[in-house]
C-alpha cells in the first residue's frame, strides 16, 4: 500500500508537507499542492479515512436536506444551481456531499445526521416550520440554512427585495403604470418581493390595485396560465405581468398568445429567477438572474468555515445580490 511517505520520497518533500497538500491546507503553495495531488493520484495513494477521522475528528462528509415545496426536486432551476454550487465549492474543500432521506420516518434528523457522521448539514428549501427541522436547528450539529434565517445560524440569502427594485424600476423606466404582480405561496422570499412591490408602487405614487395582485405556487404554469387570463379579462387590464419566477412566467406567456396577443406589443411580461432556459425564448425574456453559484459557494465555505474553526468562527447571514437581465418582454411605452 503506498503511504505518504512513499509520496513525499517521490516529490522529495517532506511527510508534513505532503499531509497538508492532500488536506488542502493554505500555507502550501499550489503549484506544490498540484504537484503532490498528482503523484498520489499517479501512485495510486488512497487516504486511510479510519486514520483521517480519528486525527482530525471529522468525517469530512456533509449532508443535505432538501424538499421544495412544489416537489420539482432537482429540476427546480434555482434549488439546483445553488445545490451544484455547494457540491462543487465542498469538494474542492475535500469534503463529500450526501442527501438525507427526507421521507423516512423512524428516525428525526439529528439522528440520522448522527448515525451517519456528518460534521454538518445544509438546509435548503425545505418546511423549516417542520418539528424535525426545527430540532435539526436547536441542536448542536453544524448547520447552514438557505433562504432562511434561524437564530445561530450561518445563512445564505438571495437579495428578494433589491431583486425585486430592480426589475420593477426597469419596468417603471419603461412607461408602465398599470403593473400586476402573481406572487408565490406565503414563504419569508414572497414577503419580501411582496413588500418591495408595495413600497415601489407607492414610491412612484400609484394606486394599489387588488385586482393586479394576485396569488400562484411558485413554477406552476398552470395557475400562472389561469390567473393571466382572469388579470387581461378586467375592464382594464394591466400592460406589464410580474410573475413568481421564470417557469410560471412561461404559463403566463401560453396564456397571451393563445389570446392571439404579443409579447411585448400587447402585453409585456416579466420573470424571476434567470433560468437558463428562459434566455432561449423568442423574445428573450425580462428576468431577475439569482446569483446561485455565489450563493451556494458562501453556503459551503461558511459551514466548513464553522466546522473547521469552531472556536473563532461565528454564525453570519450572507446577502447575495442578483443581476436584471433586460430581455425583450418588457415594452416601452
Amino acid at each position: 500500500m503506498i503511504s505518504m511517505k512513499d509520496i513525499a520520497a517521490a516529490c522529495g518533500v517532506s511527510v508534513a508537507t505532503v499531509s497538508k497538500a492532500l488536506s488542502n491546507h493554505s500555507d502550501i503553495s499550489e503549484s506544490t499542492k498540484r504537484q503532490i495531488k498528482m503523484t498520489a493520484e499517479k501512485m495510486g495513494y488512497f487516504p486511510n479515512q479510519s486514520a483521517r477521522y480519528l486525527k482530525t475528528n471529522r468525517s469530512y462528509n456533509i449532508g443535505v436536506l432538501f424538499a421544495d415545496a412544489a416537489g420539482s426536486g432537482l429540476t427546480h432551476d434555482f434549488f439546483s444551481g445553488v445545490l451544484q454550487s455547494f457540491k462543487a465549492a465542498s469538494e474542492a474543500k475535500g469534503y463529500d456531499v450526501t442527501f438525507l432521506n427526507t421521507a423516512c420516518s423512524d428516525m428525526s434528523y439529528v439522528e440520522r445526521a448522527r448515525y451517519r457522521g456528518f460534521d454538518g448539514v445544509a438546509v435548503v428549501g425545505i418546511d423549516f416550520g417542520n418539528p424535525k427541522i426545527q430540532e435539526l436547528l436547536q441542536s448542536s450539529l453544524k448547520v447552514v440554512t438557505i433562504d432562511y434565517i434561524a437564530d445561530n445560524r450561518t445563512a445564505v440569502l438571495s437579495d428578494n427585495m433589491d431583486g425585486m427594485y430592480q426589475l420593477l424600476n426597469y419596468v417603471f423606466d419603461c412607461g408602465h403604470t398599470r403593473i400586476a404582480y402573481i406572487y408565490g405561496d406565503g414563504s419569508r422570499v414572497t414577503r419580501q418581493r411582496l413588500a418591495a412591490y408595495y413600497r415601489s408602487m407607492e414610491a412612484h405614487g400609484l394606486p394599489i390595485r387588488k385586482e393586479y395582485v394576485l396569488s400562484s405556487l411558485y413554477r406552476d404554469m398552470d395557475g400562472a396560465y389561469r390567473l393571466t387570463n382572469e388579470l387581461l379579462d378586467l375592464k382594464e387590464p394591466p400592460t406589464c405581468i410580474i410573475y413568481p419566477d421564470d417557469v410560471a412566467c412561461f404559463g403566463g406567456i401560453n396564456a397571451i398568445r393563445a389570446r392571439g396577443l404579443s409579447i411585448p406589443e400587447d402585453v409585456s411580461v416579466a420573470g424571476y429567477d434567470g433560468i437558463r432556459a428562459a434566455q432561449y425564448e423568442e423574445p428573450r425574456l425580462t428576468t431577475l438572474y439569482q446569483d446561485v453559484r455565489t450563493m451556494g459557494e458562501k453556503a459551503a465555505f461558511g459551514l466548513i468555515e464553522e466546522i473547521e474553526k469552531p472556536m473563532t468562527t461565528v454564525p453570519t447571514i450572507y446577502t447575495v445580490k442578483g443581476t436584471l437581465i433586460p430581455g425583450q418582454t418588457v415594452k416601452r411605452l
